[in-house]
């Protein structure tokens, strides 16, 4: 994996170390130093939260610039769906389809396509029966990077299956070439709508190689569309998505398109992690299906996106008033089942390892037990660590002075 990738990056003039992006990270990936937001890059799973929460806008959510798309002679679009929520009295996903096309596109293929057979595909491979119950879903990258973090013994419960975007890149590629495209001409853009996708789709997760040739933001690409849309003098039918792979856009969308009664869908990160927990302690195995989202509402929630989520999915939910259940199956693509599986497993991430030395991580480990129990424990974050236990853990691996935990050592001060 290439370590010069990020899911944010920081803006140190506007960033004023007001501990909000700590306290929200859900897996401890922020530390302020010196006055400034420092990320832990080794831990963070690219939800968002932090660029969502920073009231001073200095976390950057990391996407390719649009100019990008100029180093290819024919460029495809491939939309995730809730970019249809984002616009204001729309009635036909062509009007947004043919927008693309305006702007600088040469195709479109849609991501919802690629959602409907993964739905399908899900059918078949949860019906096996052979996935650890309740099989999760693999679909949010933010989910799937939590669990290689936090919940290592969930692995075997995660649906071995390419989220519905690279299924969607590769066969827009595929079809392109098919249309005598030389193939190094052809360069094919995901417009996201937030960063874990981003450095999913960069870094190639579940593949040998990304599949994507970049990744645009969703609100970059809006700003575009709303000058070119009100133009388009006629539209091309170019849509070949149904419900089924549009309600992929918001919670839920996943799990009710595989018609089945035992499943589950949260979304928001911390109600994500308190389904996990449930899992993890084993409270949920009469559960078939999990779908979770780290966004709110689901990928309308994403960070990249310009709309309120609960308009955007209002709005994606009354495009369905005329649309086919579905337009897309498995038998039409010719594609064998191992096409849709991951390529190589996610790895398991140890990020919070104190020492590759077990003698030695154990002495830290009851170094931390004696400091935390020795710490007020109010979880303060006036020290820079996000938890008085995260704050032991930087003193022994020798990150910061013990010293600088103020309500110790002023601990009748208010």
């Amino acid at each position: 994996m290439d370590k010069s990738l990020h899911t944010v990056t920081l803006d140190s003039e506007k960033c004023k170390g007001c501990i909000a992006c700590m306290k929200r990270c859900p897996t401890e990936a922020i530390r302020v130093r010196g006055g400034k937001a420092k990320v832990l890059y080794d831990r963070c799973v690219g939800c968002g939260e932090c660029v969502r929460i920073c009231p001073n806008q200095a976390k950057l959510p990391s996407y390719d610039p649009f100019e990008m798309i100029e180093r290819f002679k024919y460029r495809v679009a491939v939309p995730a769906p809730s970019l249809y929520g984002q616009f204001n009295n729309l009635t036909d996903i062509d009007t947004v389809l043919n927008g693309l096309l305006e702007i600088g596109f040469d195709d479109v293929f849609e991501v919802s396509r690629g959602a409907e057979l993964i739905t399908e595909v899900s059918r078949k491979v949860i019906a096996e029966n052979k996935i650890k119950r309740p099989v999760i879903s693999t679909a949010c990258p933010a989910i799937v990077e939590l669990i290689m973090v936090r919940y290592h013994d969930l692995a075997d419960h995660l649906l071995d299956l390419q989220a519905p975007v690279d299924i969607a890149l590769r066969l827009a590629r595929e079809e392109a070439i098919q249309k005598g495209i030389p193939a190094e001409d052809i360069g094919v853009f995901f417009i996201s709508p937030c960063p874990a996708k981003v450095f999913a789709l960069k870094t190639g997760l579940g593949l040998k190689a990304p599949s994507a040739d970049g990744v645009l933001s969703i609100s970059e690409v809006y700003f575009k569309l709303i000058s070119a849309m009100p133009k388009l003098k006629s539209l091309r039918p170019l849509a070949k998505t149904g419900i089924i792979g549009l309600q992929w856009a918001s919670s839920g969308g996943e799990a009710a398109g595989l018609f089945m009664d035992k499943y589950l869908a949260a979304d928001g990160v911390e109600n994500a992690i308190e389904i996990l927990n449930e899992i993890d302690n084993e409270k949920l195995n009469y559960i078939d299906f999990v779908e979770l989202n780290a966004c709110a509402g689901g990928c309308v929630g994403g960070v990249l996106n310009i709309e309120n989520p609960f308009v955007a999915k209002a709005r994606i939910r009354s495009l369905r008033r005329n649309l086919q259940l579905a337009r897309n199956n498995v038998a039409e693509t010719d594609k064998p089942l191992s096409y849709f599986r991951w390529e190589v497993a996610p790895e398991i991430k140890d990020v919070y390892r104190l020492d590759e030395d077990r003698m030695l991580a154990l002495e830290k480990m009851k170094a931390i037990d004696a400091i935390t129990k020795s710490l007020p424990n109010l979880d303060c974050g006036s020290c820079g660590a996000p938890s008085c236990r995260a704050f032991a853990e930087d003193v022994v691996n020798g990150e910061i002075d013990r010293k600088a935990c103020v309500r110790e050592n002023h601990p009748y001060e208010t």
